[in-house]
């Protein structure tokens, strides 16, 4: 690099210092969410972050373009969204009947069939989520970059932190790779422009969830409005889970953020069980009972997600057998069972290192939504396949097992690890 290009980048990033608001975060105290430990933090400055030095969970970080990257990536993210929703998702030629699909004319094919709760989850989880967190990532950030407040500005940001669990265009992006292994097989499948935009969108929307830190922007938002952020780490206040600042604990609600202000989740094990018996419960009739109807006019299949993951591998669609076999039986089963573990391990005795069962709370919580894959694949086929001579419709299996997604992604959700990480510092004061 030459030193013109040197002095050209230094000029450019003082210009930005200058005038954008500081990015910097002082030194302060914070408490763990997931394992409690009290940590003193340094001033950190943009580019920098800071973990938790017994779980290593990530307690602060800074984007190193604190103010101009979230906002970037939310803008180029929504355009995309408008593409992706405007343009051809896929083209399918079958006995020469030609279907062409966008989504919203898949989301409209469900609520025209009667199918109304699988429109809502298709429209809510690839749309309605991505757009609102987009919209939301906007106002917040254009409030911080231009230091003034905006209306609602606290609502809008303890919403956005929210809403990153419940975006799936990754995931029904590599469930329409999956549909494409079984409509192939049957179809002729063109992929659009909106099937090759939406890995694009996919990894903008990760990296702009990734590039919101809650913790700074709530020290944002409070610093343009000249309000008192950090109070004493002491016994007489408690470290909010949501925003990591320390409340007098008299306050019934965080007054930086506005959650609930608690030392521990209240009821969090009988709450987490009641979402994990509610699921176990449902996943008996999500397996029993049929998801799909195929039918053509030679036969009709009536399958369960066993049956159909049988007849897959019998027909030789090994990979798509696994992939299902995987979303549909694997994960949930073991998300079951782990959380069985976990709450087992807060109520009685941990069954394993903490330090190991930590790291089966993060994995638990981070691969549940992934379940969805087989009741996105299910939509895709109903969608392209909706003729006298092919018809894909959902058995009463669909309604249950995505129930069972949302239940269990409720009870992790619910489920405070910071009760198992009790037992270890009781064990060490003993």
């Amino acid at each position: 690099m030459s030193f013109r290009q040197i002095m050209n980048d230094y000029a450019q990033q003082r210009w930005l210092r200058w005038y954008l608001p500081s990015a910097t975060l002082p030194a302060h105290s914070v408490d763990c969410p997931e394992c409690g430990l009290r940590v003193h933090l340094p001033k950190l400055r943009q580019g920098q972050q800071a973990q938790c030095p017994r779980c290593r969970h990530t307690l602060v970080r800074i984007e190193n373009l604190a103010f101009q990257l979230p906002l970037a990536c939310a803008l180029a993210a929504l355009i995309l969204v408008s593409l992706v929703y405007s343009q051809t998702f896929a083209e399918i030629t079958i006995g020469g009947i030609y279907t062409r699909l966008t989504l919203p004319e898949m989301v409209n094919s469900l609520l025209l069939r009667d199918f109304n709760f699988l429109s809502s989850i298709l429209f809510l989880l690839t749309f309605g989520t991505p757009v609102l967190f987009l919209l939301l990532t906007i106002y917040v950030y254009a409030s911080l970059i231009t230091d003034k407040p905006f209306p609602y500005q606290l609502y809008a940001t303890r919403l956005l932190a929210r809403l990153n669990q419940w975006i799936m265009v990754d995931v029904f992006f590599v469930s329409a790779l999956v549909a494409d292994i079984k409509m192939s097989s049957v179809a002729q499948v063109k992929w659009g422009e909106a099937f090759w935009l939406m890995p694009v969108l996919a990894l903008l929307l990760l990296r702009t969830t990734t590039a919101v830190p809650i913790h700074w922007v709530y020290h944002q938002i409070h610093r343009n409005e000249n309000r008192e952020l950090f109070q004493s780490a002491d016994k007489q206040h408690i470290c909010c889970t949501r925003c990591l600042y320390f409340r007098p604990n008299t306050e019934r609600n965080c007054h930086i953020c506005g959650s609930q202000l608690f030392d521990r989740r209240p009821r969090s094990l009988w709450i987490s069980f009641c979402f994990l018996l509610a699921a176990m419960l449902l996943y008996i009739p999500a397996n029993t009972l049929p998801i799909m109807i195929s039918a053509d006019p030679t036969r009709k299949m009536v399958n369960t997600i066993m049956n159909g993951i049988i007849y897959m591998w019998q027909d030789g669609d090994y990979m798509i057998a696994a992939i299902i076999f995987s979303a549909s039986v694997l994960v949930p089963s073991l998300k079951i069972v782990s959380m069985l573990i976990l709450l087992f391990s807060a109520k009685i005795y941990p069954l394993m290192s903490v330090e190991k069962l930590s790291v089966q709370y993060r994995l638990t919580e981070a691969v549940g939504r992934w379940s969805m894959v087989d009741i996105f694949v299910i939509i895709i086929l109903m969608t392209a396949f909706h003729t006298h001579i092919a018809r894909v419709t959902p058995g009463p299996a669909a309604f249950y097992f995505c129930m069972v997604v949302i239940l269990t992604m409720l009870s992790a959700y619910f489920f405070d690890m910071r009760l198992i990480w009790d037992w270890k510092t009781k064990s060490s004061q003993s």
